[in-house]
């Protein structure tokens, strides 16, 4: 025993910067597994083998975007809801002037293109007669799809394919999803690695100045690395449900607790980032149910086209044709198709508005169950945690052997 107190004495510094090498030690394990989970957002290193990397995120990002979508789809959101908010009139009045220009554009050419001869020898006032008579029935065209979309959204918008394959695509806007709504998260592991490695350091110097074993620094290193990252995770989900300890404190885990911030951020997230009101336009246009919003909006269409020709229809048909009426309308829906996403777009801040996507994502994540509400964030640390967990033991162990360099030289 004299030998160990004599020893401490000459090299107290030493010993006394173990516990503080060791803090070190968890720190950065775990700012490397945390980095780890999000980047590199594409494969860096040799394909086929285990020389390279990708975030745990980005690298399981078709997976994780599902879960994300079932958890969004099933408890948080109700689209028909959603819909429902949109009133037919008021958006009608938000694009009126934009709608306008899109009708007359669309009238012109289409008029022009189908029966070039007889719009010509039209009068310039004949030609804004029938002009405004299209415009004004453009209003009721309006209410009608918006009212057939809500009737019929399941038929026009698949929203499940829209969400995941917006976060496939960018990996960024996952990786950020996942990331914002953990950043509380990720700062504790990052300190808890600092206290729990401090501890261990404190054991690890006594340990070291009975034994003077070579092994006792790389072992408690990666045990530092390995343990400290396990027990940082666990204590961000566990325990689910606050648990008092000697009447005095309340225990229960991180992500738990921050509930009602969580909950609050996530729906912003989702409602400026995912199911916005151009990503919703995109899907619905472009999605694969598309065909059946083009197959409406050509109904519309034509019926209109009827209405505004019936009263001289007979006329109509003779100097266009029946074939050439059709292909007329067929025109008249394309180009409705192609201006409608520019139309929208003046009343993306009235549907943004009265959608209210952030606000109804809020309050159902409120109401979730702990083990439901764990589900938003828990599979971006359970797939492959254990090589994180592994990766802050390697690191760990290597700075211990550095430390064996240090002390016996």
């Amino acid at each position: 025993m004299d030998a160990v107190l004599d020893d401490l004495a000459r090299n107290w510094a030493l010993y006394a910067a173990i516990p503080f090498v060791a803090a070190l030690i968890g720190y950065v394990t775990k700012r490397v597994a945390i980095e780890m989970m999000f980047r590199p957002l594409e494969f860096v290193g040799i394909r086929g083998t285990f020389l390279g990397w990708q975030g745990v995120v980005p690298r399981h990002g078709g997976r994780m975007a599902a879960i994300a979508t079932d958890l969004l789809t099933a408890n948080l959101l109700d689209l028909r809801e959603v819909f429902a908010r949109i009133d037919p009139d008021r958006i009608t009045r938000e694009i009126e002037q934009p709608l306008l220009r899109a009708v007359d554009d669309i009238a012109r050419d289409v008029l022009a293109e189908y029966h070039p001869r007889m719009w010509e020898m039209l009068p310039a006032m004949a030609q804004e007669l029938i002009i405004k008579q299209v415009q004004a029935s453009s209003p009721r065209l309006v209410r009608q799809l918006v009212d057939e979309m809500r009737e019929n959204l399941d038929d026009v918008l698949d929203v499940k394919h829209m969400t995941v394959q917006n976060l496939t695509r960018d990996k960024a806007l996952l990786v950020r999803l996942i990331r914002e709504t953990s950043r509380p998260e990720m700062a504790f592991i990052a300190r808890s690695g600092i206290y729990f490695g401090f501890i261990l350091g404190v054991v690890q110097s006594i340990v070291w100045a009975l034994t003077k074993e070579p092994l006792v620094m790389p072992i408690f290193g990666a045990a530092i690395g390995l343990f400290t990252d396990w027990l940082a995770i666990k204590l961000i989900f566990v325990p689910r449900e606050p648990v008092r300890l000697f009447r005095r404190f309340t225990l229960q885990g991180k992500f738990q607790r921050r509930r009602t911030e969580v909950a609050r951020q996530y729906g912003e997230l989702i409602a400026h980032e995912v199911l916005t009101v151009p990503n919703l336009m995109e899907a619905i246009l472009r999605g694969p149910r598309s065909d059946r919003l083009v197959a409406m909006v050509r109904r519309l269409v034509a019926t209109a086209i009827d209405d505004q020709a019936s009263a001289a229809r007979p006329l109509v048909r003779v100097a266009i044709g029946d074939r050439r009426l059709a292909e007329l309308k067929e025109a008249s829906a394309e180009r409705a198709l192609r201006r409608l996403p520019d139309t929208v777009r003046y009343a993306e801040g009235y549907l943004t508005e009265a959608m209210d996507i952030a606000n109804m994502v809020e309050k159902r994540m409120l109401g979730l169950t702990p083990v439901e509400y764990e589900g938003l964030l828990r599979p971006a640390f359970r797939q492959d945690e254990w090589k994180l967990i592994v990766v802050g033991a390697i690191i760990g162990g290597i700075v211990g052997e550095l430390q064996v360099l240090l002390m016996l030289h």
